[in-house]
């Protein structure tokens, strides 16, 4: 019995390959693992023309044949016929993005290089027509030397004349392809470059404009500080466009209260509505429209195009503390939440550069510190302008952010010349096209992030407001005694306060702190649900959370409560899915450790320099 012919479908990631095997086997496919490895193994046969049966092979995508990944390590074994139980390919199918021709030509001309059988399967020229970009494939063909098939995989449109290349692929003349395998990576990149231009008939106005974006936005030196601009605007909205729906809610609430206090006799359960759900949870729900208006400017950017540019500055920046680009996405994920932030780290092939990237993802400054930061900005930092469109409470933000940003990479630089000692591997990165972000998902993507605030308002904040506001109920207190001072909640405060009082916090702090261990937002409504139990009457209970601060807390206390929580890892979920990423409490452990150090040194730091300058 004969043994079939393999082709391989090789190319960079997203450039349409998977569409393009299920085009060309449909249901005759076996999917396994590659044995040794966790990288899947996908298998399927084709009929040709004359009727032979071809067995087809998707291998991962790959920018290089010098590998950077499990995935990249296959391709290249099993392209050059070093995998074991694998067959030498016969023909070598590789498929390019029409709309990113240049970035893509690079690995093909690695692929020719090696002088197997070769045809090009220039996939998606729909969607390059579509944006304006007209491509001669014949020009092309004469440029790399091998045949080359414009293709519409998910339409499958231009797979007849594929088979036709891959019945006959066997008889191409391979005697010039030594030039294309003395080529240097920069000197593939140039080729890349001139065959795209001589490739390219036409373009449209709109591919030329977002060619001219491209040169301003990743920029070595315009591209960060228009990148760090954007960031310094959203800041700013966050807080003069949240102002007035955020005092409409406040409104609500204390409406809300209001009523419980009118309907409810004095007892138990109106002390528990009013003191502990409604106060405790509600002053953690008015922050809403921040976090709304936040994601609002980050899904625009994702949505637009621009958030893979804002990865590629980044990562120049990453680079000289030892961190490797694959890092950015994961950490830009922790901006949003660190847990998948740290789950994402998996894409990363190195283990020390993601244990490194786990061990600094908490210091990203996630959505659940909006609410701390908005309420101790709000209640100490004036609403006043220093400069056009300035506003100070804004710019104190976008300092925090940029703070967890600054200690992150110093970390970072640290671990990598210590604990996590290792060099940097590369990173490619693919630039998406610009676009409008649709309206409908964007619309999407914000209620599914204000649900998830509001869920977590609704069940880890409400039973963490509801426990303490009975450790802070009783037992009640005597005449003329302080309600905290006889609790429970009283008591645990007394001994953590002890420690923390040196670098300023009091009380209602050192107590609010063991409850945001579940969530970190869970810190606002705390201190909401202490002063209102610790309330001499309604009326000063009703005054809300903001006032009580002012009155209670000096600018030194403030400053310092906000550079702890820049580093504190008050999350235990958290810290759970720390442990699951590194398989045990070692790293987990020293997370905390290190965190919690930094955050107690950097809180006394400011609070004591604050003392000093009489602030």
């Amino acid at each position: 019995m004969s043994t079939l012919r393999t082709a391989a479908l090789v190319g960079n990631p997203n450039s349409g390959k998977s569409a393009l095997f299920n085009a060309l086997t449909g249901a005759r496919q076996k999917i396994a693992n590659y044995p040794g490895v966790t990288v899947e193994r996908k298998a399927g046969r084709l009929v040709l023309p004359s009727g032979e049966v071809v067995e087809l092979i998707d291998l991962p995508g790959s920018y290089s044949l010098d590998p950077s990944s499990p995935d990249e390590e296959v391709t290249r074994s099993v392209v050059e016929g070093n995998f074991a139980g694998e067959a030498v390919p016969d023909v070598l199918v590789v498929v390019i993005d029409a709309a990113n021709l240049e970035q893509h030509l690079v690995f093909a001309q690695e692929l020719i290089g090696l002088g197997r059988p070769t045809v090009i399967a220039l996939n998606m020229i729909d969607l390059a027509e579509r944006d304006g970009l007209v491509i001669d494939p014949a020009a092309l063909s004469d440029a790399l030397g091998v045949p080359v098939v414009p293709t519409v995989a998910v339409r499958k449109r231009g797979l007849g004349v594929l088979l036709d290349q891959l019945e006959t692929a066997g008889s191409q003349d391979m005697s010039a392809r030594h030039q294309v395998a003395r080529l240097t990576m920069p000197e593939r990149r140039l080729a890349a470059r001139n065959i795209a231009k001589g490739a390219i008939v036409s373009e449209s106005s709109v591919h030329q404009l977002h060619a001219k974006l491209d040169k301003v936005l990743l920029h070595p030196w315009l591209g960060p500080v228009i990148l760090f601009g954007l960031l310094f605007v959203i800041f700013q909205a966050v807080f003069a466009w949240a102002t007035p729906f955020a005092d409409a809610l406040d409104a609500g609430i204390s409406a809300l209260i209001d009523l419980a206090r009118a309907i409810l006799p004095e007892g138990i359960i109106r002390d528990l509505v009013t003191e502990g759900i409604l106060t405790g949870v509600g002053s953690v729900v008015v922050f809403l429209p921040q976090i709304v208006i936040l994601f609002a400017f980050i899904l625009a950017m994702e949505q637009s195009g621009y958030m893979a540019r804002a990865a590629f500055i980044m990562d120049r920046l990453m680079a000289y503390v030892g961190l490797s680009g694959r890092s950015f996405i994961p950490l830009l994920s922790s901006f949003a939440c660190a847990i998948p932030g740290i789950m994402a780290t998996r894409s990363i092939s190195d283990p020390k550069d993601r244990l490194t990237t786990i061990l600094i993802a908490p210091m990203m400054t996630c959505s659940a510190r909006l609410p701390v930061y908005a309420v101790i900005i709000a209640a100490f930092i004036p609403a006043t302008s220093v400069g056009p469109g300035i506003g100070l409470q804004g710019l104190v933000m976008f300092a925090l952010y940029i703070a967890g940003i600054v200690g992150a990479m110093v970390v970072a630089l640290v671990l990598r010349r210590t604990a996590t000692k290792g060099a940097a591997s590369g990173f490619i990165m693919e630039m998406p096209r610009y676009q409008w972000p649709p309206l409908r998902d964007l619309a999407i993507g914000l209620w599914q992030r204000a649900w998830v605030f509001l869920r977590r308002a609704g069940t880890i904040i409400f039973m963490a407001t509801i426990v303490l506001w009975l450790l802070l109920s009783f037992p009640k207190a005597e005449i003329g005694e302080s309600q905290v001072d006889a609790s429970f909640a009283g008591k645990i405060a007394d001994g953590l306060h002890v420690v923390m009082e040196p670098i300023g916090f009091n009380r209602e702090i050192s107590l609010a702190l063991i409850p945001a261990m579940a969530a970190r937002e869970v810190a606002v409504s705390a201190l909401a649900t202490t002063y209102a139990v610790n309330a001499e009457d309604d009326d000063a209970a009703a005054e809300g959370l903001i006032p009580q601060l002012r009155a209670e807390w000096t600018l030194p206390t403030a400053l310092a409560f906000l550079a702890w929580f820049v580093f504190a890892p008050q999350c235990l979920s958290t810290i759970a899915v720390a442990r699951r990423e590194t398989n045990g409490w070692k790293w987990p452990a020293f997370m905390l450790a290190y965190l919690f150090g930094l955050a107690y040194i950097f809180a006394g730091l400011t609070y004591w320099s604050a003392v000093a300058l009489g602030l």
